[in-house]
């Protein structure tokens, strides 16, 4: 079994040594600021990201957090960085796009390595699989219908990608449309969100970052 991938956003040779000795049971990718991850996920898709907030070329962590979901929507983030004030630790780790968990630097390698298991083990998609466990618990009256909504997508998503990576041709959005009963703005944004994941290569719907949805021409 291949251990799971973690990238880490770390521009600091001696810090990512301590990553490289901690988390050596794992699979470990490097990207030295955020600029970087962006280009390295669409080609491999992490388990987990550790983010620091101070990294090269003046860029700073925290403010490619909201990207870095979008891409990676399900993927925990841990935060490791000694130049965070308390507010910024607190606006880092709430609202939807949010990381997991926050870590001081210097880092503590044992509480690292706990918080890696726990975040590859509970957080990500089973998490939100047990937030969909609790909304049906709270009897509300829509929690079946959000429940159902959220699981026919990824299932349509799933089978899309199968589709696709079998298929020499591009993908036919009309056809998908038709195939699945959806609205062919539905089929497209499942594509970008395949893509978005690292699930399916750019070049497969080249105008994924701003198609024509009423454009005809690969049908």
């Amino acid at each position: 079994m291949n251990p799971p991938s973690i990238l880490i956003i770390e521009d600091d040779d001696f810090q990512y040594e301590i990553y490289e000795e901690a988390l050596a049971k794992y699979k470990l990718t490097r990207a030295k600021n955020g600029t970087e991850a962006l280009a390295q996920i669409p080609r491999e898709r992490p388990a987990l990201l550790v983010l620091d907030h101070v990294l090269s070329d003046g860029e700073l962590g925290l403010d490619f957090l909201p990207e870095l979901k979008d891409l990676l929507p399900f993927v925990p983030i841990i935060i490791v960085s000694g130049a965070l004030e308390v507010h910024q630790q607190i606006r880092a780790l709430q609202g939807p796009r949010r990381a997991h968990y926050c870590l001081p630097k210097p880092v503590d390698v044992h509480e690292l390595q706990r918080t890696v298991e726990i975040a590859l083990t509970e957080c990500g998609e089973k998490e939100l699989v047990r937030q969909f466990e609790a909304l049906e618990r709270s009897h509300r009256v829509d929690a079946l219908d959000l429940f159902s909504r959220s699981s026919d997508r990824l299932a349509r998503q799933n089978r899309i990608h199968e589709l696709v990576k079998k298929s020499k041709e591009r993908p036919n959005i009309s056809a998908l449309s038709r195939q699945f009963n959806v609205a062919r703005r539905t089929i497209i944004r499942d594509l970008q969100e395949l893509i978005r994941r690292g699930q399916l290569e750019p070049e497969v719907y080249p105008e994924w970052e701003n198609p024509a949805e009423e454009s005809t021409s690969e049908e």
